[in-house]
């Protein structure tokens, strides 16, 4: 099974940890936040794991390449640009579009969720991509109908909302920043450049499946700043 970490953001959260490196190398009891989100997938199966990387880029390759993962590893550069979240899966598109689904990770989130089930679910499903999720506090929201099909997008702080498409009832739910994609959203997505693959799935959701599966019974810890590695320190083993 194949994966993508996104690793290449600028961690600006995270400042000044992610001054002189980058997010991925942050560690969380003497682990990097890369090498904890490889071995997660690698216990679930996936095999082949494309890591792209920007900020500080030599030091992520430096890191991949004096490692022994047990997996075929590898690097999508953005050194030249950084390209948002959808962006970055045009720009490795040739190492995603083989014909099998793949999962999509952000490297910040450390989760107990099972990838597994995701992945079987996204499967048995005829979405485009499938949205980990869960009831908790967010600052944006998905939107989705009761047959969890994504239906809008919320903006908590500004109170803007996105609706793709009315219903009578619509849950708002967190997005865990875990995704399992078929390789065919790829016709429906801007050829290159940069853009949030937010904005692509609301797009996208006005004709074709984007699903919602609610994982509020697993833990999801954004490691955003830094007193949220605090509170993952207690779900990584020292």
């Amino acid at each position: 099974m194949k994966a993508m970490i996104l690793a290449a953001g600028l961690g600006t959260r995270l400042l000044p940890l992610t001054a002189d490196k980058p997010k991925a190398l942050i560690e969380v009891n003497g682990k990097t936040l890369l090498e904890i989100c490889i071995n997660n997938l690698i216990s679930f199966g996936f095999n082949q794991i494309i890591v792209n990387v920007h900020h500080h880029a030599q030091q992520v390759i430096d890191f991949l390449r004096n490692s022994n993962f047990n997996a075929q590893i590898d690097i999508s550069d953005e050194t030249e640009r950084l390209l948002d979240t959808g962006g970055a899966l045009v720009h490795a598109r040739k190492f995603l579009d083989q014909g099998d689904p793949f999962l999509v990770h952000n490297v910040d989130i450390i989760s107990n969720i099972d990838l597994y089930y995701l992945f079987q679910y996204h499967l048995n499903s005829m979405a485009l991509a499938s949205l980990a999720l869960s009831k908790r506090e967010a600052s944006r929201v998905f939107l989705f109908d009761e047959q969890m099909a994504l239906s809008g997008w919320r903006n908590m702080i500004t109170g803007k909302v996105i609706i793709t498409n009315p219903s009578k009832v619509l849950t708002a739910f967190a997005f865990s920043g875990i995704h399992v994609i078929s390789p065919e959203i790829f016709n429906y997505l801007p050829s290159k450049g940069e853009f949030s693959i937010v904005d692509a799935y609301l797009k996208i959701s006005k004709e074709f499946l984007i699903q919602g599966v609610d994982l509020s019974r697993f833990d999801v810890i954004d490691v955003g700043n830094p007193d949220s590695l605090q509170i993952a320190s207690r779900f990584v083993p020292k």
